[in-house]
């Protein structure tokens, strides 16, 4: 009996490793598929803001390569693998959110934002929940877009193996790379079989957003952990694909 596969689409760096390595531990075989590059922008956070918030471990370290300095400002840091990025780059993180989402990071800033600058240092991809929150709260927001997210050259191993039958599980960590998997399924001429494919397949989002754009687009979602960790996303996924499989 072949090992138990999970397509798994973090960037092409130590995240995809680690990733794999996880897959791996549990017993399963992990079909890495990179569906995210980094086009960094050159841009650096603002330095005049009474509060600065920071969503990825990679937004940190351009800031860091950048040597930017929050000077005043309340480090706001949107999860824990966030947070503990910021301090390894020697950042002090002032807020995390108990929910490590856009909605749970303006529920803890809500009642103190009114009339205070808030600079939103992220992704070309960040969700509109963030800056609408706050800007609902009274903050006054600026955005800096620290870095592009592109499909890289040649991803798709995932979409070709969902399309044969040849995959038991799918992890998406961001809603782009749910629409990089159906691009990628797309240039082959295999979207339908593809998403047909994750039909019969144990398929894990790393949080609301994520599944709703996954449902969007005909994909049904069986797993969204409680924390949006992809660590955790990683364990429930094979959790629940596990007993299917050696069924």
């Amino acid at each position: 009996m072949r090992d138990l596969t999970v397509a798994v689409f973090r960037p092409d760096d130590e995240r995809l490793a680690d990733a794999v390595e996880l897959i791996d531990s549990l017993g399963a075989q992990a079909v890495p598929d990179p569906m995210l590059a980094v086009e960094p922008t050159d841009a650096t956070p603002r330095t005049d803001a009474d509060y600065v918030i920071l969503t990825s471990k990679t937004g940190v370290e351009l800031a860091r390569d950048a040597d930017w300095e929050p000077g005043d400002a309340t480090v706001c840091a949107i999860g824990a693998s966030t947070a503990d990025a910021l301090r390894d780059a020697g950042y002090t993180v002032d807020v995390v959110p108990e929910t490590y989402t856009s909605s749970g990071l303006v529920a803890t800033l809500e009642t103190e934002v009114d009339g205070a600058r808030v600079e939103v240092a992220r992704s070309d991809h960040g969700s509109s929940v963030l800056l609408e929150g706050l800007e609902a709260a009274g903050a006054y927001v600026h955005e800096t877009v620290l870095y592009r997210l592109v499909r890289p050259e040649g991803s798709g191993e995932s979409a070709e193996r969902a399309a044969a039958g040849d995959l038991d599980a799918a992890a998406f960590t961001s809603s782009l790379t749910v629409e990089h998997f159906l691009e990628a399924a797309d240039e082959r001429g295999i979207r339908e079989e593809a998403i047909a494919g994750l039909a019969d397949a144990v398929v894990g989002t790393i949080g609301a957003p994520t599944r709703e754009t996954a449902e969007d687009h005909g994909i049904s979602v069986d797993v969204v952990p409680a924390d949006a960790d992809a660590e955790e996303l990683l364990c429930a996924v094979v959790e629940r694909a596990a007993p299917t499989y050696h069924d």
